[in-house]
């Protein structure tokens, strides 16, 4: 089972990777693009691969005057929906559209409700006929490196592409995208702002060093990580730690895979690692590999181990990441 999760993250590295190799080619163009693939605001892109339904004129625009706003439809809202990302899976459910899903990828293992559901289609190598044979109407992608949101649209199904985010705020804009194609924009607005203020909260109570402590970012034990540029690089740039990954030289799209030895010359004052769950990393393990118990944070107790899906979801988790942060800078024991 270890092995198995261990092939599957490289493959998702490897995913990231290519993803961000492909929008830095696209250069100017992937900037003009206001589709899902890239959010710039909060207006929900309208899902593709399907013709907006021609709509009978109601009998009355009015609304019943006893009617509650919980009793008036949204017009072209979804009712059957696949999520085949676990962050949208998250989002799905943290702003009250979770009922509307009929099936999720196999990575989608939180909230609990989710598990619930049927959870055997890939998101990584999606299955056309299977993905279609839960009859939706919506299915919703975390990257679409596979073509699958073309292959939906030969067979009439519409999806709506949210990839990994870059920064936060791409974050809240998909919350809010989601929110309003699924007819929860209070919901979504409700969810961006508590998530706002946990963050601000989480930076204003990190300890604000004279010198910047220096952290490494752990992928995967084969040394991947990801610098200041990515989605989780800009938490630590928030809190005021730099980045060690930041000095990694060449065309490496935001995740360097630097080696033990720059590592350790490196001499992070934390470390973190998002391979616990995949690659059974702790802190004995890190302390134990070769040469590194001259660095500074195996010598200060200052590796902290992280949950690795709250670490590559960038969904509402997120604030608990920033604030798991915030208190490893609060509790390091870093020497004068």
């Amino acid at each position: 089972m270890r092995s198995t999760e261990r092939s599957t993250r490289k493959k998702l590295i490897g995913a990231v990777v290519a993803l961000a190799f492909v929008a830095a080619a696209c250069g100017s163009d992937a900037a003009d693009n206001t589709s899902a693939d890239a959010p710039t605001g909060t207006e929900a892109p309208a899902p593709t691969g399907t013709e907006a339904p021609v709509e009978a004129e109601p009998a009355s625009t009015e609304a019943p005057a006893d009617a509650t706003p919980a009793e008036v439809e949204e017009p072209g809202v979804p009712e059957r929906i696949i999520s085949l990302s676990p962050t949208h899976t998250e989002i799905m459910f943290a702003i009250g559209a979770g009922e509307l899903l009929v099936a999720v990828d196999d990575f989608s293992n939180f909230p609990a409700e989710a598990l619930e559901l049927p959870n055997e289609l890939s998101g990584f190598e999606p299955n056309v006929e299977a993905i279609a044979a839960y009859e939706p109407d919506l299915v919703l992608i975390g990257g679409d490196f596979s073509g699958l949101g073309d292959q939906l649209a030969a067979i009439d199904i519409a999806s709506w592409d949210g990839p990994a985010a870059s920064t936060i705020d791409d974050t809240y804009a998909q919350i809010e995208q989601l929110g309003a194609a699924t007819g929860n924009v209070a919901g979504a607005a409700e969810l961006v702002l508590d998530m706002q203020t946990r963050l601000a909260a989480a930076i204003a109570a990190a300890p604000q060093a004279e010198a910047s402590l220096s952290i490494y970012h752990e992928l995967d034990p084969t040394f991947y990580s990801s610098d200041s540029t990515t989605f989780i690089g800009e938490i630590y740039t928030l809190l005021g730690l730099q980045n060690i990954a930041d000095q990694a030289e060449g065309d490496n799209f935001g995740y360097p895979q630097l080696n033990a030895e720059f590592i350790v010359s490196a001499n992070p004052d934390l470390i973190f690692l998002s391979d616990t769950k995949c690659c059974d990393q702790t802190i004995e393990t890190v302390g134990a590999r070769d040469g590194w118990d001259v660095i500074a944070a195996v010598q200060n107790g200052n590796v902290i181990e992280m949950d690795d899906d709250v670490a590559s979801r960038w969904g509402p988790r997120v604030v608990d990441y920033v604030e798991a942060v915030s208190a490893a800078i609060q509790a390091a024991a870093i020497p004068a």
